[in-house]
């Protein structure tokens, strides 16, 4: 991703040597990277006392303190993490931005605005609720496409062999187009479609051909697979098939279906975002 600015999210466990490859892999690509470092405070816990124009408003003794430790605590981390990245010469620029979940999703969204990729780390998977709801944010309140599993991978930023899960549909169109710098430095691409329907309403009447030609127009190393699931459930066909190619990367659209339906009934996007084995780029 040569020139990219590339937003990394991290938590309050995070060790910047962690970011050792992603900074390696940022300089030989000219990309640029902002870190955020996210900690997590108590929504304020106001309580009212009285009726009306008597009422007064008190906050728990400690919480202030408990406020100014977490604030104190990540501006060390943030400091750390500036002065390790200028020590191994990458273009960066850390913050650290403390919160309640809403403040932290916002602050999450809004960097997705205006970088080429959101890249979450594994750590934050500590705190499933707060992974989800940053997971999330990036993907339906940014444009960015989200990158996970990736922060420590050799080739984060440039793999050799990309697994594109292909289904035709604006999320997996979405999630090309924004991996398309990747996908055109790639030794070899491979698009794989998992139980396709050879008719013109859904996968074409030859599956994959359409997207194949417009990658190789675009001057990617295409190869075409169809596979049956065989009843297995998508996301699992899509690691194992993945693993067999030999993939550092997999291309995925998000939530084809809608994100409740996932929530309740499980599905290929749900398990791809909850495995932490292989780097995955997401796009809704």
């Amino acid at each position: 991703m040569q020139n990219a600015t590339i937003t990394a999210v991290l938590g309050v466990d995070a060790r910047p040597n962690q970011l050792e490859a992603l900074a390696r892999e940022a300089q030989t690509q000219a990309a640029h990277l902002i870190v955020l470092l996210l900690s997590e405070t108590p929504a304020v816990p106001v309580y009212s006392m009285g009726v009306g124009e008597l009422s007064t408003y008190s906050l728990p003794a400690g919480w202030q303190a408990d406020v100014d430790a977490a604030r104190e605590a990540v501006e060390k981390q943030r400091a750390e993490f500036s002065q390790y990245l200028t020590d191994q010469g990458a273009s960066a620029d850390v913050r650290a931005v403390c919160g309640d979940a809403s403040a932290l999703r916002n602050t999450v969204a809004r960097a997705g605005l205006t970088c080429d990729a959101v890249l979450i780390g594994t750590d934050l998977r500590e705190d499933k609720r707060l992974f989800e709801d940053i997971v999330h944010a990036a993907l339906f309140e940014s444009a960015a496409p989200v990158l996970l599993n990736t922060a420590q991978a050799k080739v984060a930023l440039t793999p050799q062999s990309v697994f594109v899960a292909w289904k035709a549909g604006i999320p997996a169109t979405r999630a090309i187009r924004a991996a398309l710098p990747i996908l055109r430095n790639a030794r070899e691409v491979t698009v794989a479609l998992f139980d396709p329907v050879s008719i013109s309403a859904y996968d074409g009447e030859n599956p994959g051909t359409d997207v194949a030609a417009w990658l190789t127009h675009q001057g990617c190393n295409v190869a075409v697979q169809q596979y049956a699931s065989g009843g297995e459930d998508i996301g699992t066909a899509i690691l194992k098939r993945a693993k067999e190619t030999g993939a550092d990367l997999i291309v995925m659209g998000a939530y084809d279906h809608s994100r409740l339906r996932e929530m309740v009934f499980g599905g290929t996007t749900r398990s791809l975002i909850e495995q932490s084995a292989f780097p995955v780029l997401l796009s809704h």
